[in-house]
């Protein structure tokens, strides 16, 4: 799926109705929208104005905001929708992220978290040479940094962990986008967050 429509409609059915959770550092959100977004875009915004926002303008920013301003159109096809998803829901830092996995694979790019020409060409250097392996690559980086979220918040944690102890949707989220050989089995996952409890 590399269809900006698609991957767009998949993130606001991922993102879901409005919340307003106080362990949310990202405040009232509605299909992913945050307040500080609106606020930022808007000049001014309330948890109403938040409320209100339709489903059709949380696409409008999403396309305009998270995938064609950081550029992440321009990617390797295959990064997009990871990319792209994750940029909503972890801002600036999905770029460093990715700058920094291609030094994993031989590439030394300046982590500052911006996709200028320079980073573009080299992850589409790196894309050529390893392919699907990148990707995957990426997907458990990604994986391993809400982990680490929650290994240092513990009011994060409701989101890799469920209630009954299953992968949460931070993780469930980023393994959407990984080969299922790489997805994390169930006593693995257990053990990964069993200091949490």
């Amino acid at each position: 799926m590399h269809d900006i429509e698609e991957m767009t409609a998949e993130i606001v059915r991922r993102e879901g109705g409005f919340v307003n959770d106080p362990d949310d550092p990202g405040g009232a959100t509605k299909y992913g929208v945050t307040i500080r977004t609106l606020r930022a875009l808007r000049g001014c915004a309330t948890v109403d104005d938040v409320k209100a926002l339709t489903e059709a303008e949380a696409i409008t920013i999403f396309k305009g905001q998270y995938f064609e301003q950081p550029k992440i159109n321009q990617l390797p096809a295959p990064l997009q929708a990871s990319v792209y998803d994750m940029q909503v829901n972890a801002g600036a830092n999905v770029i460093k992220i990715l700058q920094r996995l291609a030094a994993d694979f031989g590439v030394k790019l300046a982590v500052d978290g911006v996709l200028g020409p320079k980073s573009i060409a080299a992850l589409d250097r790196v894309h050529s040479k390893a392919g699907v392996r990148f990707v995957d690559a990426y997907g458990i980086v990604r994986r391993n940094y809400y982990f680490r979220i929650g290994d240092r918040r513990p009011a994060s944690r409701k989101y890799c962990v469920t209630r009954r102890s299953g992968k949460g949707d931070w993780i469930t989220r980023a393994e959407e986008f990984i080969s299922a050989r790489y997805h994390m089995s169930q006593k693995e996952f257990d053990g990964r967050v069993a200091t949490w409890v």
